[in-house]
């Protein structure tokens, strides 16, 4: 993935300044937040960031567990790819972090125009959706069998 991600952002008609840019972030900086609106994804050049969830726990206490931390050359934010939609998760610098946001609308255009590029991207990204759908449903299913055991369900299965 990063060599079609290098490529695309080498490539003259898809300019820094217009269709990215460079953000150097500090440590504990929150960077997107869950629930706005974002046309644009983010490459992690350099550092480490924390996707955080969000749980809220008998109706009162809300917590933010860290759901994965996320190092170099890692995509976050894809969910905007195509047009704005709401973050569904709160991201925040762990290090300090050089990131590339690349602005979504001028990505898929960029994509359009250049189908070579366009299918390498898309598969890289589609390989990296089907790790995170994995990784989740794993955890789903040991959340599960934890609270099936917590509450002693498994002795009516």
């Amino acid at each position: 993935m990063k060599r079609i991600v290098d490529e695309i952002l080498s490539n003259p008609q898809f300019s820094e300044g217009s269709a990215w840019r460079r953000l150097w972030i500090k440590a504990g900086t929150k960077i997107i937040e869950k629930g706005d609106i974002g046309n644009s994804l983010f490459l992690i050049e350099k550092g480490i960031v924390r996707v955080l969830g969000e749980a809220e726990i008998d109706g009162e206490i809300r917590i933010t567990p860290g759901l994965s931390d996320l190092d170099a050359g890692a995509i976050f934010g894809d969910i905007c790819l195509y047009g704005e939609h709401r973050r569904t998760a709160t991201v925040v610098a762990v290090t300090d972090v050089s990131i590339l946001e690349v602005n979504s609308d001028m990505l898929s255009v960029f994509l359009d125009d250049h189908p070579v590029q366009g299918y390498l991207f898309l598969k890289g990204m589609f390989e990296i959706m089907a790790k995170r759908l994995e990784l989740a449903n794993e955890r789903i299913d040991k959340l599960l069998a934890w609270g099936i055991k917590a509450h002693d369900i498994d002795k009516y299965l």
